[in-house]
């Protein structure tokens, strides 16, 4: 019996999804293949220009958007942002300081603070019943 070993591939949909890049924004022929588990790992390790450029100045995709600006995804989409922002954007957004925004980051705030205190709860339970 030999063993042979399979190469795992996905779509480029998860693979821009696990770069944190926006997949309209990469090019065609990242697109229209498919990435191996390799091919990720060196995306990720040594990252060409492309991957660079969008990573640094965007258009990032929801998850990347909602991160910079310190709120939640729904948060955004709330806030009535429901398409990719560019860097530039995100920082025009943190200057303006939109009600919205500020409503969203304490609100995120204290969704923090709360898993905080669940979490510390449950480390004292633990060491009581241990």
């Amino acid at each position: 019996m030999t063993s042979h070993q399979n190469t795992q591939t996905m779509k480029p949909a998860t693979a821009a999804k696990k770069l944190g890049v926006y997949l309209e924004a990469t090019p065609a022929e990242f697109r229209e293949g498919v990435v191996s588990r390799a091919e990720l790992n060196a995306l990720q390790t040594d990252p060409p220009q492309w991957l660079q450029e969008l990573r640094r100045n965007g258009p990032h995709p929801r998850p990347v958007v909602a991160s910079r600006l310190g709120v939640s995804i729904a948060g955004l989409a709330r806030g009535g942002i429901t398409e990719p922002l560019t860097t530039e954007q995100i920082d025009a957004l943190r200057e303006e300081r939109p009600e919205w925004l500020e409503r969203e980051q304490a609100t995120q705030a204290e969704v923090r603070k709360e898993a905080e205190r669940i979490k510390q709860r449950n480390a004292e339970r633990a060491k009581r019943t241990s």
